[in-house]
Order: C-alpha cells, then structure tokens, then sequence
C-alpha cells in the first residue's frame, strides 16, 4: 500500500508528528513531505493519504495549506483512504482546539475518499472544535504543548487503528 503522509509546519512539530506516523506504520512504502513539496500527481499515486496541519490564528489553517490546498482538491481522491490529524492548544486555544483539522475535514468531504480514523475526545478539555463530527474527532488531535506525554501512546494507538 502506497501512504503518503502531507502536513504544513510552521514550527516543527507537526512534521515531528507526521515522521513519528510514519515510523508507528513501519511501512517501507511511505512519503513524508510538506504539502508544500507536492503535486497533485504525487496525491493520486497513493492509495492513503494521511494529512497533518496546526493551527493558527482564530481557528485558521497553518499557512502551507491555506496556499496549497489546490493540490488536494485537484486530485482525485475517490477510493482513496484518507485520514487526518491535527495539533492545537487545548488550554489557550480551547474554542477553536484543532480547528484546521475540521477545515481540512469540511474541504475533503465531498472528494469521494474515505474517510478513516476518528479518534475519541475523552482526556482533552476544550470548549469548542471544528475538528469534532458525532462526538468523536475526525482525525487525531495533538496537544504538545499540554499534553506531550500523551503524544507516542496517541500516535501508536492511532496508527494501530489505521491499519
């Protein structure tokens, strides 16, 4: 299976994320790489596609997505599985917590892929996020400020479920 894992990064640490994804998945067929260093082509040349963004601002998405986000949409992404996650500040962002990711979620729902992955929101404490469709995150949510010990058993148990 072909995975290609996309993500925006201002910081550093959703590419830490995504490398930490990668290496939980253990497969040799894997592609790491900002959104930003994509195309369309390489999106349809894989058969799961794991998406990664902060973020920013009021709830707004990092800003390599908000300018690359053409190279999702353009792609067809029908019979694709596809899963996202997300890092936010549940304490000092706690109504918009993870927020791009429920963007992402919203701009990809119509694509045609399958969508994989939700993740529970029991241990966070926030008030409100876009991220969150009947009770469950679309994707898994990350708060490396907050909650940085949780981050590895997070991931492998995302991961565990992905597979």
């Amino acid at each position: 299976m072909k995975i290609g894992i996309y993500y925006g990064s201002t910081t550093g640490v959703t590419e830490n994320v995504a490398k930490n994804i990668a290496a939980a998945l253990n497969n040799d067929d894997i592609v790491i790489s900002s959104i930003t260093n994509t195309s369309t082509a390489e999106i349809q040349d894989k058969d799961m596609l794991i998406l990664g963004s902060s973020t920013w601002g009021y709830g707004e998405l990092q800003d390599d997505w908000t300018n690359c986000i053409d190279i999702i949409k353009n792609a067809d992404l029908s019979n694709k599985s596809l899963a996202l996650f997300g890092i936010g500040d549940q304490i000092d962002w706690s109504d918009t917590f993870v927020d791009a990711m429920g963007i992402l979620y919203e701009i990809l729902s119509d694509s045609g892929a399958t969508f994989i992955g939700s993740w529970p929101i029991d241990g966070y404490s926030f008030s409100n996020s876009k991220a969150v469709v009947n009770g469950r995150f679309v994707g898994l949510a990350i708060d490396d400020t907050n909650q940085a010990n949780e981050t590895s058993s997070r991931i492998t148990q995302w991961t565990a479920s992905l597979i």
